[in-house]
């Protein structure tokens, strides 16, 4: 029993190590990697990065986050299914 124990943290503090031992340069790319194709504006919208485009759909109630990069997700943009898109 005690030699599991000893196994499962040796196992732990050596992957502590290893991580600590990747310098933050080659974690933080992957942060930035996403990108958005000509035509689409990036935007950070409740927390998650999207690409957005004029007819798209959207949150009603992220309206003020769209207001940020130049959408409107309003009432009047509700389709005839009940879904409302970028204007």
């Amino acid at each position: 029993m005690r030699m599991k124990r000893f196994l499962a943290v040796a196992a732990a503090s050596a992957s502590l190590a290893g991580a600590a031992a990747i310098p933050a340069t080659v974690a933080a790319p992957a942060a930035f990697a996403h990108s958005c194709g000509s035509g689409y504006t990036h935007a950070v919208i409740n927390g998650a990065h999207k690409c957005l485009r004029r007819g798209q759909f959207c949150a009603i109630n992220a309206d003020s986050q769209y207001h940020r990069y130049g959408y409107h997700c309003h009432t009047s943009s509700r389709d005839s299914a009940g879904n409302y898109h970028l204007t």
